[in-house]
Parts: C-alpha cells; sequence; structure tokens
C-alpha cells in the first residue's frame, strides 16, 4: 500500500527534472515528463509499474487539465471556431477510418464484407479515429496559443471528435457482434448529455456568479467549481457514455465568463502542476513495453504510426483550409489533432472485450500514443516559431 508514496516521488521528481532538461533544449516541458515515464518504467529501469492508483492520478490530471483549458476559454471565440471545429472534427474522423482499414487489409487482407478480418480491419481505422487534445493543450498553453482562436478551434474540434468517436465505436461493435448495441440510444443519450449539460450549466452559471459576488477570490470558489467540475466529468461518463475529459471542459466553460474564472484557474493549476499533471504525462511512458514485440509486428506498428499521424494532418489539414484557415494555420491544426492519449486506448480495450482485435495490437497503440506525444509539441513549437498565426477571416471585421 506504501510503495504508491515511492512511486509518486520518483515519478514526480523525474518528471519534473526531463521538464527542465527540456525546457533548457527549448522542447516544451511534456516531452520530458513523457520521456521520464519512458525511463523509469518497463522500457528502461523499470523502477515503477502502471497501477490503479496511478492510473486514477492520471485520469483527475487529465480532468483538471481540461477544465481548465475550459475555464481559459474566451466564449466568443469558441462560439465563432464551433461550426469550424464541427467540419474539422469530421474530416479528421473519416480520414483516420478510411486510412486504418485500407492499412490492416494491406498487411492481413480485407475479408469479405461482415466477415471477422473486415471487422478487424475496420476497428483498427476506428482506433485511429480518437485525439486526445491534452498534450496539445499543455503545448498550446505554455507557448500562449491556447486562448486563440486558432487554440479554441483545434481544443473544440479535439472535443467534437471525442464524441463522434464514441459513436463510430458503437457502430463497428453493434455491426461486428450482429447486435446493432443501441446506436440509436448513443445519439441519444450524446443529445441528452448536452441538453442536460446546457440547462444545468446555465443553473450553475447564475448561482456561481451569485456566490461569486458575495465571495470574491475565496477558497470556496475554487472548492465548488472543482467540484461541479468532477460532477459534470462523472455525469458525462457514468450515465451518457461520454468521455469525462469531455464533461470537464463543459464544466470549464460554464464558468469561464464567471469575474473569479482567472483566479480559480490558477489554483487548479497549482495543484495540477504539482502532482496530478506530472503523474498524467509520464504514465503514458509507464504504459509502454516493448518485450513482445517481432519482425512482422515492428513493420506492422511503425506503418500504423505513420498513417495514423498523417492522416489526422491530412484530413484536419485540408479541413481547416477549406475553412479558410493559411496553409500554415491548416497545417498547425492537422499537427496539433494528431495526438492520441487515453481515448485510444478506451477504444483499443473496448475491442478486445468484444474479441474484434487481438491482445498484440495493443503494441502498436501504445507506440502511436507516445510517438505522437513526443512529436506533436516538438512540430507545434516549430511551426509557431517559423509561421505566426495569422488572423482569420471571421476575426478580420470591415
Amino acid at each position: 500500500m506504501y510503495s504508491i508514496f515511492r512511486n509518486l516521488a520518483i515519478i514526480i521528481l523525474s518528471a519534473k527534472f526531463f521538464a527542465l532538461v527540456a525546457r533548457k533544449c527549448k522542447a516544451p516541458q511534456v516531452v520530458g515528463e513523457i520521456i521520464a515515464g519512458l525511463l523509469i518504467g518497463p522500457c528502461v529501469f523499470n523502477l515503477v509499474q502502471n497501477n490503479d492508483t496511478i492510473s486514477v492520478f492520471a485520469e483527475i490530471g487529465v480532468v483538471l487539465l481540461m477544465f481548465s483549458t475550459g475555464l481559459g476559454t474566451n466564449l466568443k471565440e469558441l462560439m465563432k471556431a464551433g461550426p469550424i471545429a464541427t467540419l474539422i472534427a469530421c474530416v479528421g474522423v473519416a480520414v483516420p477510418l478510411a486510412g486504418g482499414t485500407a492499412l490492416y487489409g494491406a498487411f492481413y487482407g480485407f475479408g469479405a464484407i461482415g466477415s471477422v478480418e473486415f471487422y478487424r480491419a475496420l476497428f483498427i481505422g476506428t482506433i485511429m479515429t480518437a485525439t486526445s487534445v491534452s498534450i496539445t493543450v499543455a503545448t498550446l498553453q505554455e507557448m500562449g496559443h491556447l486562448k486563440s482562436f486558432l487554440g479554441t478551434t483545434i481544443v473544440s474540434a479535439a472535443v467534437i471528435d471525442d464524441v463522434i468517436g464514441i459513436v463510430v465505436l458503437t457502430c463497428v461493435i453493434g455491426a461486428s457482434s450482429g447486435t446493432g448495441i443501441g446506436l440509436g440510444q448513443v445519439l441519444v443519450n450524446t443529445l441528452l448529455f448536452f441538453v442536460v449539460a446546457i440547462v444545468v450549466g446555465v443553473i450553475i452559471h447564475y448561482a456561481m456568479q451569485w456566490l461569486d459576488k458575495r465571495n470574491p477570490h475565496t477558497q470556496r470558489i475554487t472548492i465548488v467549481s472543482i467540484a461541479f467540475c468532477f460532477a459534470l466529468a462523472y455525469v458525462a461518463e457514468e450515465y451518457f457514455g461520454i468521455a469525462d475529459i469531455t464533461g470537464a471542459y463543459i464544466a470549464g466553460i460554464v464558468l469561464c465568463t464567471m469575474e473569479d474564472a482567472s483566479y480559480v484557474e490558477r489554483r487548479v493549476d497549482i495543484s495540477n502542476y504539482v502532482i496530478f499533471a506530472p503523474v498524467f504525462f509520464a504514465s503514458i511512458g509507464l504504459k509502454t513495453d516493448i518485450s513482445g514485440l517481432t519482425p512482422d509486428l515492428v513493420l506492422f506498428c511503425v506503418c500504423f504510426v505513420v498513417v495514423a499521424l498523417l492522416a489526422k494532418i491530412i484530413g484536419c489539414g485540408l479541413a481547416a483550409k477549406i475553412c479558410r484557415f493559411s496553409w500554415g494555420d491548416s497545417l498547425k491544426v492537422g499537427v496539433g489533432m494528431m495526438t492520441r492519449g487515453e481515448v485510444a486506448l478506451i477504444v483499443a480495450q473496448k475491442g478486445l472485450e468484444v474479441n474484434v482485435v487481438d491482445p498484440v495490437y495493443f503494441t502498436a497503440v501504445i507506440l502511436l500514443i507516445v510517438v505522437s506525444s513526443v512529436a506533436t509539441p516538438l512540430a507545434l513549437k516549430n511551426l509557431f516559431h517559423k509561421m505566426p498565426p495569422q488572423p482569420h477571416p471571421s476575426q478580420i471585421t470591415a
């Protein structure tokens, strides 16, 4: 039981040390934290093994990160970015789905429509559709671009991407099992969640405005805000089947116009920066184990990673260009959407539960998460440095 304290000490110290090294090397700090997880995990020194307690800390970290992102959102910019983000998310799901299906078919054959091999190919594509915005959020926040129109578009598209991914996952699992496990129900649940979030959000918004005026800059504002974040994250996951990070992000948006929103954001960032966020980013490395790789699987894993990254860049980038972003900003959108994380793991785990995908492909998923988690911050920082963001036509007034 007490080994968790040793593990947390190792994770936090190593994550922060390598974060500082990364910053000295002019790389985003999250890259250092992920590398720390790789070094102290099964890949190298095997000092810490991922377990349920670390997973809980990591989940709290990503939930608080998304809540903080919502708190810092410019609501006017978000309203402008909504339709654009929806198109980017839709194309960003369709292209990887097709690319992953084609990749599996090229290696192992498609099989007839409706066959086991066909659904396995389709499921590999489904795994590729997932987007994890947490690393991109941390990178944009570090560079000061999170609240820009471009940053808001990327975050909004990633959140919508998660919702679409859940629908796609349900379609594939339902079709492969022959039971049609409630696609209509999932669509209804998704719609109901957003309706409930809007209704509850309006009530909470006015209640928090009232509380904020009577208790400005007090701990009780922060406490109630964090409680609301966790409550909406729980409700989203437990009752509607929506990712908890989506619930946390929406909770932040509900409170983002509160006068003390920036105050709460700073207080949340303090605890998250010190404990939970480092554990989350390091846990990505802790989950990586390359001991079972074979030459054939290595080749598939490499192709899987390349196709998954390019599919997001091409799909989301072209969609952004259609939405009148500059070529440079379109590339930033594509790169910002290519990270994979906990959502990809959840999709793969669902496939294992219904025997649509073999456990051996988990290695490819983990490799994709690690490569995209390291490459995305580096690529984004380089792109923003070489090509500063350009104003979107919707931001230009006569």
